[in-house]
């Protein structure tokens, strides 16, 4: 992180010099932002618990109008319909249009729990999910992130370590999972799982292509080989290149998260470029971790372990101008944590950040 720093306080100093000379850029003239031009990436928050009045009322303050949530008939006005059903998605959408918001994405889609684990009943979840498609479609809805993580989704040891100023941070220790008991699936392969995998990507990439659906696949969060005895296969850029190469469809593609990469021990900005210039990056959690995939924690986005403004240098490299949200923040002073990564004030420090970044990096080019 202090490589990144001094990189970042070299650009700034090359840009007041730039300035000095009179040079225009993006943001307007003379190292002035113009208040008009919007942000070039899609920069959204996630409602995960309802509709969070503080939350809506600081978001439209930072000028902010992208949101996501997951699929919920209730908080959609529609608690009788299913979550397939066009007037959930479409309830849904109507929900952010009347606080000033767009919907951009749908992250917790319908259920496909028997889908993963290869169980009796999952066509029908799949003729459910094309329904869930051809409806988000018809709402005017594009994206969908969606993970291969059954029965244990993204998991933490701990979601109350103490992190920089004593600010509640998640974390994951192997050692404190490595000796739990199987689930009631008993072991569960990753020959399996990427079986599985297969017949969902046949079943569903073609439907979606026609709908214009891009689905999203969220990397599995801790990237370890199992937990309880079911495999995790999403844990590397080489598996991602493999699910990739199952079904060439434009509407195949990914969920950049960034923290979960970085926990796998990839390369940042070299993963955003090769999927960046095959089109495939859909969708991106921004933020970061301090650790490896056996044993991490989150962290605030300017005190972990990668270089994030050569991270959002990748994305405008790419040309990359989808939803971008923060992902996984501290719970701060003054606040429950009754949400562990989901914190308001986290997410406000999150955006200024990557507000920051954007236009270093906008002004540089």
């Amino acid at each position: 992180m202090e490589k990144s720093r001094r990189q970042f306080i070299k650009g700034t100093a090359s840009l007041a010099a730039l300035s000095s000379l009179g040079g225009s850029h993006a943001f307007g003239e003379a190292g002035r932002r113009d208040p008009e031009v919007k942000d070039e990436l899609q920069i959204c928050m996630s409602y995960f618990y309802g509709m969070q009045p503080q939350k809506l009322a600081l978001q439209r303050q930072m000028g902010v109008d992208g949101a996501v949530c997951s699929v919920s008939p209730s908080m959609a006005g529609v608690p009788g319909k299913k979550p397939w059903d066009y007037e959930t998605i479409h309830g849904l959408k109507d929900v952010f249009a009347k606080e000033g918001l767009v919907l951009r994405v749908l992250e917790g889609p319908p259920t496909l729990e028997k889908t993963k684990l290869g169980l009796p009943g999952r066509d029908e979840e799949l003729d459910n999910f094309i329904t869930f498609l051809k409806s988000s479609a018809r709402a005017g809805i594009d994206t969908v992130c969606y993970n291969w993580m059954p029965v244990i989704s993204w998991h933490r040891s701990q979601v109350d370590k103490r992190g920089r100023g004593d600010a509640f941070v998640t974390a994951f220790n192997y050692e404190d999972v490595k000796d739990q008991p199987l689930t009631e699936y008993g072991e569960i392969s990753a020959e399996k799982m990427w079986s599985n995998l297969d017949y969902f990507l046949k079943a569903i990439m073609p439907e979606a292509e026609k709908a214009g659906i891009k689905m999203a696949m969220h990397p599995d969060d801790p990237p370890i080989p199992n937990i309880r005895g079911i495999a995790r296969i999403m844990t590397s850029v080489e598996a991602f290149k493999r699910m990739l190469d199952m079904h060439s469809s434009p509407s195949n593609g990914l969920t950049f998260c960034q923290g979960t990469f970085a926990t796998m021990g990839e390369d940042i900005p070299s993963a955003i470029r090769y999927f960046g210039k095959r089109d495939r990056i859909y969708f991106v959690h921004f933020r970061d971790i301090i650790g490896d995939k056996w044993k991490f924690e989150e962290s605030f986005h300017d005190n972990g372990k990668t270089d994030m403004y050569e991270a959002m240098k990748a994305y405008y490299d790419i040309g990359f101008k989808g939803p971008i949200r923060p992902d996984h923040v501290p719970t701060m002073e003054g606040e429950e944590n009754n949400h562990p990564g989901y914190g308001i004030l986290g997410n406000l420090y999150a955006i200024g950040y990557m507000r920051g970044l954007m236009e270093a990096v906008s002004k540089s080019n």
